[in-house]
């Protein structure tokens, strides 16, 4: 009886590793780089803009002036209103990062992607009693909303091929 209950539980274990392997790869973690071996970025020299070639060299494209295609990348704009309508107390806070960007072919400066926008949003709470704590919240906020325009980013120019 005992050998069986192990063995089920050994079954269902193997099945669900199975299965989170399967869902990691869906959601795109186990992704290859991106299909396209060079890229120029152009635009204004923000922390956006040198992530943003940080982590294409890391995805294994070469980031240079003389690339085919061009990233135009626009400056980074962070906005950030209050959404709680109590004036003391913890108060809830929205951010919101938007940047333009575009694609273009150098050869003859045609639009692979027109002007698009990246726009992600995040929520924090400020609070009053921890006034030291809320450039911290606020400067995470924008670390994490660089990132997600960024991952958001990266899909787009997945579906650019080498010979666009």
């Amino acid at each position: 009886m005992q050998r069986r209950t192990f063995l089920h539980a050994g079954l269902v274990a193997g099945a669900a590793l199975t299965l989170a392997g399967c869902g990691f790869r869906l959601r795109g973690f186990d992704t290859p780089g991106l299909a396209i071996a060079e890229l120029a970025l152009a635009g204004s020299n923000s922390e956006f803009y040198q992530l943003t070639e940080e982590r294409l060299t890391r995805a294994g494209t070469q980031v240079h002036d003389r690339a085919a295609m061009i990233l135009n990348l626009g400056p980074e704009n962070f906005r950030e209103h209050r959404l709680s309508v109590l004036e003391s107390g913890p108060q809830e806070h929205e951010m919101r990062l938007t940047v333009p960007y575009s694609v273009q072919r150098r050869s003859d400066n045609a639009y692979l992607i027109a002007e698009q926008r990246l726009e992600v949003s995040t929520r924090f709470t400020l609070s009053d009693a921890n006034l030291l704590a809320q450039d911290e919240l606020r400067e995470e906020a924008r670390r994490e909303l660089r990132e997600e325009a960024l991952r958001r980013l990266l899909e787009r120019l997945r579906i650019l091929s080498p010979s666009s």
